[in-house]
This record gives C-alpha cells, structure tokens and sequence, in this order.
C-alpha cells in the first residue's frame, strides 16, 4: 500500500503554499520532509493527512483519496508540531475520543505505554509539561495503530531516553506491521539515521524526492592537493557546485557519479585526492546555497 501524491496544488490569499508536488512513498518506510522555513512542509503533511482540501491534485493512500474518506483518514494519524488536547480532557478521556474515532485502537496498548512512561491516567494534560504532552500524543498515536504516521518535528521537547524509546516502538510498528511513517523535521543528523527516503522541498515546490542512499552517492565532498593550482576550467569540467582554497588544497562540493569524477579528477594529474560522502545537513546546506538559500554574514553593533 503505498501513498501516492499527484500534481498537489494550495494557495492561502492567493500565494502558493504548495505548487504542482507529485511523489510516492511506500508501507513500512520512514520518508524525511526536509526544506526551508516557510517551504510549505505543514501545509503539505495537512494535505497528506486530509485536514486541508487541495485546491488541485490529490492524495491517495491504497488507491483511494484521503481527503473526505472516513474510512480512509481514521488510517492516518497526524501529530502536529504541538499537541492540541481538548479542552480540559485527560489521558484517559481522550483515549475514549481516540477509541471512537480511529477502528484500529487497541486499549491494551494504551495501558501498557500509559504505564510505561509513567503517566497518569486522569491529571488534566493542561497540567503535563511540553515532554509529558507530547509523550501523551504519542502514547494516544500508537495505540491508535494507524497505517500511515505523519510527525511535524515530533521529538521536540523529548528528553535523549524517551526520544530513544519513541523511536523504538515506531521502528516495531515500521518493522511489524507496515506502518509508513512520513517526518517533517530541522533536525537533519536524526532524519539522516532514520530515514529510507527524503523529499525536499522550497518555497513550495518539491526540489527532489530520492532514496537517502541515491542521494548520498550522487553528492560529494573532494579534498585534491595539487602541485600547481588548476584553472576556472577545472571547476567547470568536474561540475563543481561550490569550492575553497587553502594553500595548494581544494574542496570541492560536486553532485555526479563517483567513478566519472574520479576520472574527470585523475586527468588533471594531483598529487592526492579523497572522496567523501557529504552529510544530509552539508547537502541541504548546498542544495538550499544553489536556489539563494544561504548563509550570509552580518555584523551587528
């Protein structure tokens, strides 16, 4: 079962939020939606969940639209960057909400994650700090079962031993039962150990969608010591996206294949070279750098 986004279009006061966005992301996947702020990542994972109607396009999840499917939607399950509880209500009396609306619950589970964070059943959630709050949407998700699992930056405010935890239940999910998991997040070194796929996306459009392993072996950082300094031709012939010198050393940050590059770089004879893989963030950085997404120093008095 897999979800498949087609040509997804919505615009707020006129301004596209997202524009013409087409992807598929399979069961028993994690998928990292990465971008800048204000790209429009909320937006879409409220398309994808079918909180917002879609001005264009449509999302299917096994075949059949989510938006407007009750059916359909109590599979899907969208925890929000900040959990909203309603008003007054405790743990217990929002797993009774939960139990109405999602088919899947499973009241055994909530009692045995209930437990295992330590949380209690009827203190109003009003009343739980930021980490208890958001471990109370998760304890509500998971019991909840869903088939789809969309996270906006979902372990903010969780401590390293119940982020840890989290995790681990959603990877026996993943692993057990199918689960597809989609995650928007800043926290680039965390999506890059947990992902399968990413998607990235800017001012509302999607720049690429890749599996993280194609992604890596396709970018690229070169350390080359030269005896002489090569040309701007160097630069061009290798499809170098940025570059530094120090002394007789170059880096270089190159998208392409590894053994055509090598091939490319050997011609120009240096005294040593090393390749090596970039990390999400320094190909984020990059890829952002290219559509004028960068870094700029300022001085401030």
């Amino acid at each position: 079962m897999n979800l498949e986004v087609v040509q997804l279009d919505k615009s707020f006061s006129g301004k596209k939020a997202v524009e013409s966005i087409t992807l598929s992301v399979e069961s028993g996947k994690i998928h990292g939606l990465l971008g800048s702020n204000g790209a429009g990542k909320t937006t879409f994972m409220k398309l994808l969940s079918g909180i917002y109607r879609p001005d264009d396009g449509c999302v299917y999840f096994s075949g059949a639209p989510i938006y407007g499917n009750t059916e359909i939607k109590s599979q899907v399950m969208f925890i929000s960057d900040h959990p909203y509880f309603l008003n007054g209500k405790t743990l217990l009396s929002m797993a009774e909400f939960y139990r109405a609306v999602y088919p899947r619950w499973s009241s055994t589970r909530f009692s045995q994650l209930a437990h295992h964070f330590g949380l209690d059943l009827h203190q109003p959630l009003s009343q739980f700090s930021k980490g208890m709050k958001r471990q109370a949407t998760f304890v509500l998700a998971y019991s909840s079962r869903p088939k789809v699992l969309l996270l906006d930056e979902p372990f903010d405010g969780l401590d390293p031993i119940i982020r840890r935890q989290v995790k681990d239940i959603m990877m026996q999910d993943i692993t057990n039962h199918g689960m597809m998991v989609i995650i928007s997040s800043h926290n680039l070194r965390e999506m890059e150990d947990i992902c399968d796929s990413i998607s990235m996306m800017h001012e509302g459009k999607l720049l690429f969608h890749s599996n993280l392993n194609e992604v890596r072996g396709t970018h690229f950082k070169l350390q080359i010591a030269f005896d002489v300094l090569p040309t701007e031709s160097f630069f061009k012939d290798v499809d170098v996206v940025h570059h530094e010198i120090r002394g007789r050393v170059v880096t270089c940050i190159v998208k392409g294949d590894r053994y055509d590059i090598e091939r490319k770089i050997t011609k120009y004879r240096p005294l040593m070279y090393d390749i090596l893989p970039l990390s999400l963030e320094e190909i984020f950085a990059y890829e952002m750098g290219e559509r004028g997404y960068a870094i700029s120093d300022i001085t401030i008095e």
